[in-house]
């Protein structure tokens, strides 16, 4: 195994004692494992928290900051925060506004994020809860009911963070995010397995030559395995797939956010010559892209491969999204 680590058992706090000293603008607890921005109180702003196994960096403590999160609760790897973790980051984020959970749908973190908020609102902590759900790879999975989480997460709470920034209150933070849910769909493909530093060994099997179609973010199987495709053949079937499914989401003739994201291994020279096979089924499709976003956001530890989210955006949507952020992995408009 050769990992830039000390141990398998220290990975996670060795990570966030690295994020405190390059981002002093944070306050990062290694042992409580809790990210929390700094003034996150101030403001009478409604707090955004969310959090998930760690291994998705920057998802989710790189994001946050002003515009975006104002606190992350990073698990062992592939693993759920426990609910003390969130209750603690609903606490030092709360101003007397109430607190969003962003949750991505898998059942520790969905489990867990919902244990956290009986507890947080026996402490008179007012919370909503937005699920993310946006892969359209499969129904259920091993991690699962119903489908994934994934590189929506990214912007559910970007946008939600904007509205959050702007002085809106709980309900309409929490259905703005619900409305960026609804409106987006990812699909992933991986070219390697993932190693956990635990086990030390590829997640899965997959042999020289094939690629996997729909997987997850962690190191899941996806739902077919073939020879290995081209970037054209990898988009056309990528794209394909998350406008099927986008096909009756409202304004079908509008413009989508796109993000490209690499699952951690691959470098930027593919991702953009994968993007330009991306833009160019779009727009062979008539899809308008308003914004694109390229690069590694929701990972997957060392895995090779990348995935597409596509978010139908309205004009509200585009100018919260455009709305300034600051955060480790995400800032503009500051």
């Amino acid at each position: 195994m050769r990992m830039l680590i000390n141990s398998p058992q220290t990975v996670v706090a060795d990570a966030l004692r690295g994020l405190a000293a390059a981002h002093p603008d944070l306050d990062v607890d290694p042992e409580a494992r809790v990210v929390v921005r700094k003034g996150a109180r101030e403001g009478g702003r409604v707090g955004l928290v969310s959090g998930g196994g760690s291994g998705h960096e920057p998802l989710h403590a790189g994001f946050v900051g002003p515009g975006m999160l104002s606190a992350a609760c990073p698990g062992e790897v592939f693993t759920s925060p426990v609910p003390d973790q969130v209750v603690r980051a609903a606490k030092a984020v709360d101003s007397g506004r109430g607190v969003l959970f962003v949750v991505k749908n898998y059942t520790g973190d969905v489990l867990n994020f919902d244990m956290a908020a009986e507890l947080a609102e026996e402490d008179g902590i007012r919370v909503e809860r937005v699920l993310v759900d946006d892969d359209v790879a499969v129904t259920d999975s091993l991690y699962t009911a119903g489908r994934r989480g994934t590189g929506a997460t990214l912007f559910v709470e970007k946008i939600a963070g904007a509205a959050a920034e702007e002085g809106a209150p709980l309900e309409q933070v929490a259905a703005v995010a619900q409305r960026v849910n609804e409106a987006s769909r990812s699909f992933g493909v991986a070219l390697s397995a993932c190693t956990t530093p635990a086990k030390g060994s590829p997640t899965f099997d997959l042999p020289d030559g094939e690629l996997e179609l729909g997987i997850g973010i962690h190191g899941e199987p996806g739902r077919e395995r073939r020879p290995m495709m081209s970037a054209r053949e990898i988009a056309e079937f990528a794209v394909g797939a998350v406008l099927d499914d986008l096909a009756d989401v409202a304004p079908a003739d509008g413009p989508v956010l796109a993000l490209v994201n690499g699952m951690g291994a691959t470098p930027l020279l593919e991702l953009y010559g994968f993007h330009a096979e991306v833009a160019r089924v779009l727009a062979d499709r008539g899809v308008p892209v308003a914004r694109t976003l390229v690069g590694n956001y929701v990972t997957s530890l060392d895995m090779a491969g990348c995935s597409v989210t596509l978010c139908r955006a309205d004009e509200e949507l585009l100018r919260l999204w455009d709305a300034p952020v600051q955060t480790p992995a995400l800032r503009w408009g500051r």
